[in-house]
């Protein structure tokens, strides 16, 4: 295991500490999360009773591995907690960037109907301006998607389609591509709402006022960020 990885088992242990029986979980997406699930795993086949909201098909194949129960938002639609990662957090607002891992809207939904989220993260991913580590995942329909993207363009971003490893258009589980866009984000709140209004957007990785706690891993322990 990479020290970096090391960080992300820290993150998810502290936050996997924090599940109580009978609790209904979302489940990320993404290398942490997949930590995450695991160690959620061992604790189901000790007894521990929960069910998982999964917010990928490859978290749901993770998880039923794992032998953990899974349901829908149908049946539950008010999740107890998610936990999830993130591939940039704003370390003042908690704001986040998500997406790296083609889940986002997803991601999103399941996190918007939760009464907390915990974020779980190495130390690397936390920064004082959101857009300067990580470029800003922004899943659109794929009709007319060149469209999407020159109207992207002309708001300030840097839109590059997302290919998969065969080199074709990645799409996520909701059948949609994804824009990976270069762009400043001094106000998060105000390029969401902007980005939003575009013929196409389906959803952006900015996920704002949404983080209820980050656990951040670190050489020294994990480095907890609660919501003032």
């Amino acid at each position: 295991m990479s020290a970096q990885d090391q960080l992300k088992r820290q993150a998810a242990e502290a936050a996997i500490a924090e599940v109580a029986d009978r609790m209904v979980l979302g489940l990320g997406t993404g290398s942490t999360s997949a930590i995450a699930v695991d160690l959620l795993g061992a604790r189901v086949r000790e007894g521990l009773r929960v069910t998982g909201i999964p917010t990928s098909e490859r978290t749901a194949a993770q998880a039923r591995g794992l032998g953990i129960p899974l349901g829908d938002l149908a049946d539950h639609p008010e999740l107890d907690l998610t936990i999830d990662g993130a591939d940039a957090v704003h370390t003042g607002t908690l704001d986040l960037i998500k997406g790296l891992g083609g889940a986002l809207l997803r991601e999103k939904i399941v996190a918007a109907a939760s009464r907390r989220m915990i974020v779980i993260v190495d130390e690397s991913k936390l920064v004082a301006e959101l857009g300067r580590s990580c470029r800003l995942p922004v899943e659109i329909v794929q009709f007319g998607w060149q469209a999407t993207q020159r109207h992207l363009q002309r708001a300030g971003a840097d839109a590059q389609l997302r290919a998969d490893p065969a080199g074709q258009p990645f799409r996520t589980d909701s059948g949609n591509f994804i824009l990976d866009c270069a762009i400043a984000i001094p106000d998060p709140a105000a390029l969401h709402a902007r980005l939003s209004l575009i013929p196409g957007v389906v959803e952006t990785g900015l996920f704002i006022g949404i983080a209820a706690r980050v656990i951040a891993g670190t050489p020294t322990g994990p480095r907890i960020l609660d919501r003032t």
